[in-house]
């Protein structure tokens, strides 16, 4: 009787090894295959959104010009026979900016493909404030400097002043400044592992940012 009560006790504790290493199984096998807490996404994301965040303020470039410019009018009467004529010497001193807004910057974070794609990016605006001096004033009572003077001569002055802008280096200097605000977003990217994305093309580097924005 006492060797086949020891078989069977043998029997039982080879059963209950083998029940421990398949439970032991199952739970590793759930482990492994069960699926992943999304908190490093979530994480990644409320970093990327705190950096646009950061990005999206009023990146301003300021210069200063100055101009001279002569103005000159002529009232013409009885088939201009009669000429009265006014004039003037005027020196342009004017403070420009040149502001992108970037919290106007629309973009769409996409979490399964790890991408956040640029939608759109405002224009910059372009704030022009001359101080018009007038010297040399020559005028007559029948043809003296009125409103409607000033009035064209900001407007000519607003005017090519813009074109100046335009050609400018302190154009250029806006475009660079927010050129590397937006970078920003892209290194942060690249650090963890996700894409950046504008017009269809993923930007691998700063320069490639500044010419997909035409800059």
């Amino acid at each position: 009787m006492l060797v086949p009560l020891v078989q069977i006790i043998g029997r039982a504790g080879k059963l209950i090894w083998l029940i421990i290493f398949i439970v032991i199984g199952v739970v590793l096998f759930k482990y492994f295959t069960s699926e992943k807490p999304t908190e490093t996404t979530e994480y990644n994301t409320d970093l990327i959104e705190q950096q646009i965040k950061n990005v999206g303020k009023l990146v301003v470039t300021e210069g200063h010009y100055s101009q001279v410019m002569t103005y000159k009018d002529q009232q013409k009467y009885l088939m201009n026979l009669v000429t009265f004529e006014k004039k003037a010497l005027i020196i342009i001193n004017a403070d420009v900016t040149v502001a992108y807004d970037l919290s106007k910057v629309k973009y769409d974070i996409d979490q399964k493909n790890k991408t956040i794609t640029i939608v759109s990016i405002p224009k910059e605006e372009i704030k022009i404030s001359p101080d018009i001096q007038f010297y040399d004033i020559d005028q007559s009572t029948m043809n003296p400097f009125t409103g409607a003077d000033y009035n064209k001569i900001n407007k000519k002055v607003k005017s090519d002043l813009a074109r100046k802008i335009e050609k400018s280096k302190l154009k250029t200097n806006a475009e660079n400044r927010l050129v590397s605000e937006l970078a920003k977003i892209l290194i942060l990217t690249n650090t963890m592992g996700w894409k950046l994305e504008y017009k269809n093309q993923v930007i691998q580097t700063e320069s490639q940012l500044g010419k997909t924005l035409n800059l």
